[in-house]
């Protein structure tokens, strides 16, 4: 049995073809402003690296901010009941999952077969999203990218007190000018993500394995600083953006 999923993010849309419980391909593409084009072309995507026909699906899901526009979909999921079913597709011993996209982020305590039992949500404010980085990444005049392996090469401990992006942005540019080293302010970031998302994990649930999700979840600065607040190892699977597609796909399937 083969079926898709498509997670139309705030970012960027993901679309993921599973067969029998395995992923057998994904693609990734901007969502712009044409959500249900966007996911159309990922879906193309996926197929063509699944190397299979569209005729070839019988199901497809949907989730994601804009998962309403994707209406050739069967059905659609909240991102919070995706990332359950999709990370057990790929990390099936985790039971806390952290998924922090570009415009919010979430915490979830599942059980042994994706069932969600607690779960918290960031969606008020950017300080905890990818949106964030992106921010502070264009006052430090460096890539999204590059933060991550920035923060890595810092030699100093620095706090940035502002939640807000506008005053922590504010809080960088005075750092930048007071010569701190770039590196030291991009590892400031990344602690503070980890900060606010460490504090939406003790309320949703912390038990056994911790796994990231998500595109911010490729930055190794964040993760790192996830690591140190959390007190133990934080899996991230292979394409981490691609689970709440992962979990659609395996969802619509009766």
């Amino acid at each position: 049995m083969i079926a898709a999923g498509i997670d139309v993010g705030a970012v960027a849309t993901k679309a993921v073809v599973v067969k029998d419980g395995r992923i057998i391909g994904k693609a990734i593409v901007l969502t712009g402003f044409e959500q249900k084009a966007s996911a159309e072309k990922a879906l193309a995507g996926a197929l063509k690296d699944a190397g299979i026909n569209r005729d070839d699906i019988e199901y497809i899901g949907a989730t994601g901010t804009g998962s309403n526009t994707v209406d050739f979909a069967q059905k659609t999921f909240e991102d919070v009941t995706a990332d359950a079913a999709g990370i057990i597709l790929v990390c099936p011993e985790a039971r806390t999952v952290i998924d922090v996209g570009g415009e919010e982020s979430r915490s979830i305590f599942i059980d042994g077969n994706g069932n969600v039992k607690d779960f918290a949500l960031n969606e008020k404010c950017a300080s905890g999203t990818g949106a964030f980085i992106e921010a502070m990444a264009l006052a430090l005049e460096v890539g999204v990218e590059d933060i991550g392996e920035l923060s890595l090469a810092a030699e100093k401990e620095l706090e940035i007190n502002a939640q807000c992006v506008i005053f922590a942005e504010s809080e960088v540019v005075s750092l930048i000018h007071a010569e701190t080293p770039k590196p030291d302010i991009a590892r400031a970031v990344n602690e503070g993500i980890a900060a606010r998302i460490v504090s939406m994990v003790r309320r949703s649930g912390m038990e056994d394995t911790v796994a990231a999700v998500g595109g911010v979840a490729n930055n190794r600065g964040f993760i790192d600083r996830l690591k140190s607040r959390l007190g133990r190892d934080v899996v991230v699977p292979e394409d981490p953006e691609m689970v709440g597609a992962a979990g659609a796909a395996k969802l619509v399937i009766p």
